[in-house]
């Protein structure tokens, strides 16, 4: 393999990484953002509240999108063994 094969593999699996994980990410920091407001603005501080929502949020992005992020994963895979069948 040559140096531009090898980049190339690390730039997609960095891109599959972002793609998976960024739904995840942002829903639980908005999920965070909203319950730190709302703590402040009630004087409510209790840490489960937020780790028990972002948690929720997170379990049902996987849910929802757990096959789509699956064969995101496995074709990234499956173009890797690909590659290094074919070189």
């Amino acid at each position: 393999m040559d140096t531009n094969a090898i980049t190339q593999v690390l730039r997609e699996g960095i891109l599959v990484a972002i793609k998976l994980s960024g739904p995840m990410l942002l829903l639980s920091m908005s999920v965070g953002v909203l319950v730190a407001i709302f703590q402040a603005v009630t004087q409510i501080h209790e840490q489960t509240l937020g780790f028990i929502l972002k948690l929720t949020v997170v379990v049902l992005v996987l849910l929802i999108g757990g096959g789509w992020m699956m064969e995101n994963l496995l074709d990234y895979t499956r173009g890797i063994f690909t590659l290094m069948a074919t070189r």
